[in-house]
């Protein structure tokens, strides 16, 4: 029920654009499923990727893919509309990037300096103000070369999804125009729009005569739920 401007929907557009350029060239992400701009829930756009099968464990070069996917929508932005028009789309992606970072960090052992150990986080206790009751689990000097590293994960995902698109700018654009076409593309669409084709999708609305339904009336050709009891036709839904 959400609706969107134009300059909304556009930017929209790019950002999930940017996201999926990133998923298409990052070493080891998974393929890409689907990208919309329908607004659901709280969300403006979705980007979807799916593995090609289970997955029960994941690489450290998934794992940085997925950050640079994160950061696609944001650098997208930034590259059309400049540093100062960059919306705060991007809170929740970089909330995951952080929260992945982290992990990587202090539980899956990919930082050299801190070596293949798990490091708990601070934990307060949430009473008073947190003045009753605090764990202290690691030392001011680990925690600030956690923080580093965090950062250097964070930071070198975010180079990698610049580099991408930048080398890549026109399919950007080329994408986000689709987006705004069609609005929700699927990943053979997106190949398919990539490469300058059209994007071919049967009409629904058509119906198929069966040979056995020549000698029937034909039935009414608007869907059931644009009509009204008394006959009258309901106004076309406004996008």
């Amino acid at each position: 029920s959400m609706v969107m401007t134009e300059e909304e929907k556009e930017m929209t557009a790019y950002h999930e654009s940017g996201h999926a350029i990133v998923a298409l060239h990052a070493e080891g992400h998974d393929p890409l499923h689907k990208v919309t701009i329908i607004p659901r829930g709280r969300a403006l756009g979705v980007t979807m990727s799916l593995p090609e099968r289970d997955k029960y464990a994941l690489t450290l070069t998934e794992l940085k893919s997925k950050i640079s996917m994160a950061f696609g929508g944001r650098i997208a932005e930034e590259m059309i509309y400049g540093p100062n028009k960059v919306s705060t789309g991007a809170s929740h992606d970089i909330q995951q990037a952080t929260m992945l970072a982290r992990r990587m960090v202090t539980e899956f052992g990919y930082s050299e300096k801190l070596g293949p150990l798990r490091y708990e986080e601070n934990q307060e206790e949430v009473f008073l103000g947190h003045s009753v009751a605090r764990h202290q689990n690691v030392s001011d000097a680990t925690a600030k070369i956690i923080d580093d590293e965090i950062r250097r994960f964070v930071e070198e995902g975010e180079q990698t999804a610049r580099t991408i698109l930048e080398e890549h700018k026109e399919d950007l654009h080329r994408l986000a125009k689709g987006l705004l076409e069609y609005e929700t593309l699927t990943g053979d669409e997106i190949g398919a729009v990539l490469r300058g084709e059209k994007v071919e999708r049967p009409d629904a609305d058509i119906e198929t005569i069966k040979p056995d339904d020549k000698k029937k009336p034909p039935r009414s050709t608007v869907p059931s739920s644009r009509r009204r009891p008394g006959g009258g036709m309901e106004p076309e839904p406004q996008t």
